[in-house]
């Protein structure tokens, strides 16, 4: 075969960073109106006033504002209405139900060969009198005990999938309002993140909500169970620079341990409706078979807890008496704010054009990967603008970006912007479009009604973490990601996304051409109008 050589621009990244009705039957309680201060309580809930804000530089991070006076105001709590919905039993890998041989790889640690085993490290070092972990070596041989002894966990549902997803039902919660009347250590926070913004505590959490498509309810919800921020000065004993439990040196602050937490609760949702996993690994070694019949959103709570706590912990955090109980003390009960479905059977794409301006011939440099962070359902394509052979790694383009269809701004700013398709106004219903990486200056202010082929701004490194200009592009319905291979895939002017099952290789075709996603410039990953 001939040698082709090809410059590379590394271009992946990782963020870190329709129809007008709501298809689905949303089981309330009549008369029940939500955020709504009784009246009882009129007397005290006067106008906010300003805060005294005693900001700091980027380098010395967080600050907490002096506290004041402003009254604790009980909130309209939702009150008990619809059970969960049965979940007919997810289909989840068979689990082993004798001892296996497993021969170590150069490479293998314990931690590794009992997640692929689906057993725990305890169960490993039991079974082959192991004595120092750290001491195995290629070559030798380990009886793994039989998965299915492993404990079963909790068949309890914690909340419906519409309060995992920032959904329709989060569509009129104001997270400012309802951190400033919980007046606990949150209302009172501040925070410089790395791209130099200066963002208060409740920002902070519609921010991570906006990113990660997380219900900020929930957010303010884990964050209360956690650390106890929300509704109070905060629980003893925990850090403030590691405030959801990750207690990783790069991942301090609140903006990082949130978004990481929004990242997990979407991992676990994800794994759980792949029917990818048949166990929890805790954080203390030890394993627990996943009930079948779990939620989503229970799923993705379940994980989220098997990072932070050991077993014991675990169970208490997963149970009626755990985390729901914040929850419900907080907001009420969580099955009054379902929705079902989310996305319904049968939805199809509206028509979208290739975002790219004619006679502009870009790269596809990635297949279908996650929307946003690592978590989510791989609902992205990546695209680089042209470019001459020496153009790689962050270069500037005055290629647009183009909008695939009719819509209105409804975010812009921080590399984004998302583009309502319904015109509502709202990232929670319908189809919305959301772009990152898209540069500061040219970017479509916010409010915009543009047309499709309206230039949306120029591909950047801004935002998140990359090594190269690029634009990633994915989509949301009533807002759950959508995945770009799946069964509504990406259609761009008739070109269609499919993967190779393996994240960032894909492909677009369209009338027999394949543009194949490449993280480099070739011929091959060219694309155009």
């Amino acid at each position: 075969m001939k040698a082709i050589f090809r410059k590379i621009i590394l271009v992946s990244c990782i963020l870190v960073t329709g129809s007008s009705l709501i298809s689905g039957c949303k089981r309330v309680v009549k008369d029940y109106t939500p955020w709504r201060v009784p009246e009882s309580a009129s007397t005290m809930a006067e106008t906010p006033q300003p805060m005294p804000s005693t900001r700091q530089s980027a380098t010395q991070g967080a600050t907490q504002v002096p506290s004041t006076s402003v009254p604790q105001i009980t909130l309209t709590l939702a009150p008990v209405g619809m059970q969960p919905t049965p979940n007919a039993p997810m289909a989840l890998p068979m689990l082993r139900i004798s001892e296996n041989e497993y021969t170590v790889q150069s490479g293998d640690s314990l931690a590794r060969i009992a997640l692929l085993n689906q057993v725990s490290v305890k169960q490993i070092l039991e079974r082959n009198e192991i004595k120092d972990p750290n001491l195995i070596k290629p070559g030798e041989i380990l009886i793994i005990p039989p998965a299915s002894a492993n404990e079963q966990g909790t068949s309890f549902k914690i909340i419906p999938e519409s309060e995992l997803i920032y959904s329709p039902s989060a569509i009129d919660f104001d997270t400012e309002s309802v951190v400033w009347q919980f007046n606990g250590k949150l209302s009172r926070y501040e925070e410089t993140l790395e791209d130099e913004s200066h963002l208060t505590g409740a920002e902070i959490v519609q921010r991570v909500a906006d990113e990660n498509g997380v219900n900020p309810r929930l957010l303010l919800a884990l964050l209360e169970y956690q650390s106890g921020w929300v509704r109070s000065e905060g629980k003893n004993g925990v850090p403030a620079a590691y405030l959801l439990g990750l207690l990783n040196p790069y991942s301090q602050g609140l903006y990082k341990q949130l978004g990481w937490a929004a990242n997990e609760l979407l991992r676990g949702s994800t794994l759980w409706e792949q029917g990818s996993l048949a166990v929890w690994t805790i954080s203390d070694g030890e394993v627990m078979r996943i009930d079948p019949t779990i939620n989503p959103a229970t799923a993705g709570l379940q994980h989220f807890f098997s990072l932070v706590k050991t077993k014991p912990e675990w169970k208490i955090a997963v149970s009626e008496a755990g985390f729901y109980a914040t929850y419900e003390q907080m907001f009420g009960y969580p099955f009054a704010f379902t929705i079902e479905p989310l996305v319904p059977e049968g939805l199809t794409q509206p028509e979208f054009i290739l975002p790219l301006a004619p006679g502009d011939t870009w790269l596809l440099t990635s297949g279908p990967h996650w929307g946003y962070g690592t978590g989510s359902i791989w609902a992205a394509l990546d695209f680089a603008p042209p470019g001459n052979e020496d153009d790689y790694g962050c270069y500037e383009s005055d290629a647009p970006v183009l909008a695939v269809a009719d819509g209105l701004v409804v975010r812009s700013g921080s590399a984004a912007v998302v583009l309502d398709l319904d015109g509502d106004g709202s990232e929670q219903t319908g189809w919305t479009v959301h772009y990152f990486h898209i540069g500061t200056e040219g970017r479509i202010p916010f409010g915009t009604q543009v047309a499709s082929g309206d230039v949306i701004g120029y591909a950047s490194c801004e935002g998140g973490v990359t090594s190269g200009t690029h634009f990633h592009i994915a989509r949301r319905y009533n807002g759950v990601w959508i995945g770009a291979a799946g069964n509504i895939p990406f259609d761009l002017g008739g070109w269609i996304a499919s993967s190779y099952g393996t994240v960032y290789d894909g492909t677009l075709t369209k009338d027999g051409e394949t543009v194949e996603a490449y993280n480099g410039r070739a011929d091959f990953n060219e694309i155009g109008n």
